[in-house]
């Protein structure tokens, strides 16, 4: 149970679950690999190199110079990373300047250097007229224990004095809580969650309780 509004927990559920797959254990194949995946995710953290940021304005010689960003703007997801590509970065005002190398059991980035596209599933933009202004397009799985060294190994390049953060995420309409029936909901709609620092006016509605926000969105 949430302590307070906006807490990240995570409920057990074995919704979805049928007899059968109740019933089925786990073969000592299954154990094996699963021990192994644990072994090389043991050994990357240890490591540190279980996630990796590369960025190209570092290349030159700048060393540990911190990013000065105004505004970074976090896509999170297939469907806000798509709308990104879809609404924004469909011109040539961004340039690649950098991206995450990423494994875990549903995320395996090749192990190159280079910062290109088809290397990952996270990259980051950067807007030509305007350095400061910062895309992320995240559409890769992060796992809950690299979320804290995801987010540590992100905001460590940028100097967060006046830095504004966006984080742009979805989720199914039938996880929406509300004491209105969900099919009579225009779908998609939009809801905003702000700190007490973010002043400005907020473009849409706030998301009311008991709603609440998961994963690498609500970190």
């Amino acid at each position: 149970m949430a302590t307070f509004f906006g807490e990240v927990v995570v409920a057990p559920s074995r919704a979805g679950l049928d007899e059968e797959e109740e019933a089925r254990e786990e073969t000592p194949e299954d154990r094996e690999i699963r021990r192994e995946i644990e072994k090389k995710r043991y050994r990357q953290r240890c490591s540190g190199e279980e996630i990796d940021v590369l960025w190209t304005w570092k290349s030159g010689g700048c060393g540990e110079e911190l990013l000065v960003c105004s505004r970074f703007i976090v896509a999170i997801g297939r469907n806000a990373a798509a709308f990104l590509s879809s609404f924004i970065l469909d011109s040539v005002c961004w340039e690649v300047v950098g991206v995450v190398k990423l494994w875990n059991e549903w995320c395996r980035t090749s192990s190159t250097t280079n910062v290109l596209p088809t290397d990952s599933f996270c990259l980051f933009y950067r807007l030509i007229s305007d350095p400061t202004v910062l895309l992320c397009q995240c559409s890769c799985y992060v796992a809950e224990d690299q979320q804290f060294q995801w987010l540590e190994k992100v905001f460590g390049s940028m100097k967060k004095e006046g830095l504004q953060v966006t984080i742009l995420s979805t989720c199914p309409v039938a996880d929406y809580k509300t004491q209105e029936s969900t099919l009579t909901l225009a779908s998609p709609f939009l809801k905003a969650l702000k700190t007490k620092e973010f002043q400005e006016q907020v473009c849409c509605p706030l998301l009311e309780q008991p709603n609440i926000v998961r994963d690498l969105p609500a970190a």
